[in-house]
């Protein structure tokens, strides 16, 4: 009995050691933003598929949508609709887990493109989207492209 006692507090011990260690990072609480983004990169690689949301085909509101759905954050499906909520911030006020904009140069006259920031490094953007050409793919918005189909950045969380 006492050592059934003993290999069940030694379970449990070892389960909240576990179970720490997915919550906290280096000692603090994964954020949303942490936790969405982390979301989003579990598609990286997936093909593109007008309307998808699963590892089978994502487009880019898709991969957005479902990224911020896993979290219970409820976004609308449709990237100008999601351009709509959320407080719109400058470039040099972004962070991880805000969102990126864009009319690309098949629709000039609407938002049709949407980004999650995955990481800002040396003042470089890293943003996660789905194209038509590449599938789910993590970008830079200082590329030259980007960086001209760009219209705003949202904070959701």
């Amino acid at each position: 009995m006492k050592k059934v006692l003993v290999l069940l507090i030694f379970s449990l011990i070892l389960n909240a050691c576990a179970l720490s260690r997915n919550i906290y990072s280096k000692g603090k609480p994964i954020s949303k933003a942490d936790k969405v983004v982390k979301n989003a990169l579990k598609y990286n690689g997936v093909p593109y598929k007008f309307g998808g949301t699963s590892k089978r085909g994502m487009d880019c509101s898709g991969l957005i949508y479902v990224a911020f759905g896993q979290d219970n954050i409820q976004l609308p499906r449709v990237s100008r609709e999601m351009a709509k909520r959320g407080r719109k911030i400058s470039l040099s006020n972004v962070k991880k887990g805000d969102l990126l904009f864009f009319r690309t140069v098949n629709s000039r006259r609407r938002i049709n493109h949407v980004g999650l920031i995955t990481s800002i490094k040396n003042g470089q953007i890293l943003f996660i989207h789905s194209t038509s050409s590449k599938g789910v793919i993590v970008s830079a918005l200082s590329q030259k492209y980007w960086k001209n189909a760009f219209v705003k950045a949202t904070s959701i969380l």
